[in-house]
């Protein structure tokens, strides 16, 4: 039963480094949900791509438009976003993506709440949904235990 309530429904990782600060601390554990296909923004998910598992907030679902401004400025669909709990602008990386990137089917765009080095999809590009491991729903301090 153990087994399939945490090998199949639910999954278990830690944050592995500042990219989420300062919603979710280096070290904090993190409780996901694997079984959900639906992701809507604002959904923190755990990815696995490129070999690497990766924590972020999706930004933007399929279908929409996505532009990083040379002003540091998210813009979905030709808005300006304004992010109450993100604390940092959002620079634009030197890396493969180019801008304006549209979302095709079952594609999302996720960033790091920590938006100076965060490894998101400005660095890897837009996110296929088999690569998300699920949605994050728990998060247990490291710290203050």
């Amino acid at each position: 039963i153990i087994w399939i309530i945490f090998g199949v429904v639910f999954g278990i990782t830690t944050m592995k480094n500042a990219d989420m600060q300062p919603q979710i601390h280096a070290g904090d554990l993190m409780l996901y949900y694997r079984l959900g296909n639906s992701y809507i923004a604002d959904d923190v998910v755990v990815v696995k791509q490129g070999g690497k598992e990766i924590t972020g907030r999706i930004v933007a679902v399929p279908g929409d438009r996505i532009e990083i401004t040379e002003e540091h400025k998210l813009v979905i669909n030709g808005n300006v976003v304004i992010e109450n709990d993100i604390f940092y602008e959002t620079l634009r990386y030197e890396s493969d993506v180019k801008y304006p990137v549209k979302l095709g089917k079952d594609e999302y765009f996720i960033l790091g709440d920590l938006r100076i080095n965060a490894e998101d999809s400005r660095n890897i590009g837009a996110v296929n949904i088999s690569h998300i491991k699920g949605k994050v729903i728990s998060i247990l301090r490291k710290n203050n235990i």
